[in-house]
């Protein structure tokens, strides 16, 4: 166990934990909802600060990220539990076990070690993903202090339920992230999540005051999130308090966990949600876990020329320079761009 950051003591014993939107008030012996925040006689304690049960060097466009140093490599981690409890979760073996007491897996690991670790496979970046980064704040905080050293840029791949607390002490720390904002209803955040909807929002507007690089997806689930006046308020909150330039990924769903009995997403609901997305103002929305390279490629805002393809997870060919169009010459949004 290593000591929390983010809480607060209270009188009866009881540890208020001021990490993310839930607000756990945790007794001593108990875990808070994530599974990985114990009361330990009265101190607050991290199960997961050096149990990294996941690394793997992956294309950033994985993450999925298509505007921020595209072509580049990013080395991804993450430990045991989440802050939610998604009926859909596709990482659901790492993520929810510690929500039901069990025990918490991962190699033994320190920061010097992850950055080290991300130095020798060439890549650019670090990423904190694969169950909720939020849930292991002080091992990502930590990392990401060294990794700016190191010069490595640091990417969040997150559900966005953080507290302001949180999203404060990563300012200056995280440089991009990819947002799921999985619905426009609370009821969808509440029946399938286990959480609310609008600290999301209110999150996502926050990390774009603090200069992170922001892209948001939608994992479209059939008969759940997918009709078309949710989508349209999605694409408008997008459009109109992230900007026009925020990328939005519409992901198709596969059966899983809990949702093992609801169908894929058929293409023509991927398709017409790209369409809200495009006809909301919004100019990169694009469609993934789909065979067709066609709906990833990022579109010149002006002339409509294909300035960067992609072939599967990876950068296929651009066509821009310096971050412009090469035909003509109007600036793509993004950093880092060829």
């Amino acid at each position: 166990m290593h000591p929390a950051s983010l809480w607060k003591k209270l009188p009866d014993g009881r540890a208020a934990c001021r990490l993310c939107a839930h607000f756990c008030r945790i007794e001593d012996g108990k875990r808070g909802l994530c599974g990985v925040r114990t009361n330990v006689g009265g101190e607050l304690m991290t199960l997961v600060y050096d149990r990294v049960a996941a690394a793997h060097l992956d294309p950033v466009e994985k993450k999925p990220l298509y505007h921020f140093h595209p072509g580049s490599l990013t080395f991804s981690f993450g430990t045991m539990g989440c802050n939610l409890s998604c009926a859909f979760c596709q990482n659901y073996s790492l993520s929810q076990p510690p929500r039901q007491g069990r025990a918490i897996a991962g190699e033994t690991v320190t920061p010097a070690e992850l950055v080290a670790a991300a130095q020798r496979s060439g890549a650019a970046s670090i990423s904190y993903t694969y169950s909720e980064p939020t849930v292991f704040f002080e091992l990502m905080r930590d990392t990401a202090d060294l990794a700016h050293e190191a010069g490595l840029h640091n990417i969040m791949i997150s559900n966005g339920f953080q507290s302001r607390q949180c999203l404060d002490a990563l300012a200056g720390r995280i440089d991009a992230a990819n947002i799921d904002l999985k619905a426009m209803e609370p009821q969808f955040y509440e029946r399938i999540c286990g959480a609310k909807l609008a600290p999301v929002l209110k999150n996502l507007v926050h990390m774009r005051r603090l200069g992170w690089w922001i892209e948001v997806t939608t994992l479209l689930i059939p008969g759940a999130n997918d009709d078309a006046a949710q989508l349209r308020r999605l694409a408008d909150f997008l459009c109109q308090e992230l900007g026009a330039d925020t990328p939005w990924h519409i992901s198709r769903f596969h059966p899983d966990f809990a949702m093992r009995e609801t169908p894929s997403t058929p293409l023509e609901s991927l398709l017409r949600a790209h369409a809200i997305g495009r006809e909301a103002g919004l100019r990169y929305v694009y469609v993934g876990n789909i065979r067709d390279d066609t709906w990833n490629r990022t579109l010149c805002p002006s002339c409509g020329a294909a300035v960067l393809e992609r072939a599967g997870m990876g950068l296929g060919q651009a066509r821009t320079r310096e971050g412009h169009c090469a035909s003509c010459g109007t600036s793509i949004a993004g950093r880092g761009l060829p």
